[in-house]
């Protein structure tokens, strides 16, 4: 069973011999990498910024619940 569905994996693979055939994949998926890394970095980015407002809330709503209890 292994071995049929190894052999029908088999038929997905080519390798062409005129290796300038790998060009357009390499450029299509250095595109993708590019844009998956500044997808990445934009995300960290409003993570951040996100993180700071949440914390500055967190500071005021202390300092209301102090203003409260005295």
């Amino acid at each position: 069973m292994l071995a049929n569905l190894l052999i029908g994996f088999g038929n997905f693979l080519y390798f062409p011999e005129d290796k300038s055939e790998y060009i357009p994949a390499a450029i299509s998926m250095s595109i993708f990498v590019l844009m998956a890394v500044i997808a990445f970095l934009l995300i960290k980015r409003v993570s951040k910024k996100e993180e700071e407002k949440t914390k500055h809330l967190e500071e005021k709503i202390r300092k209301a619940n102090r203003t409260k209890l005295k």
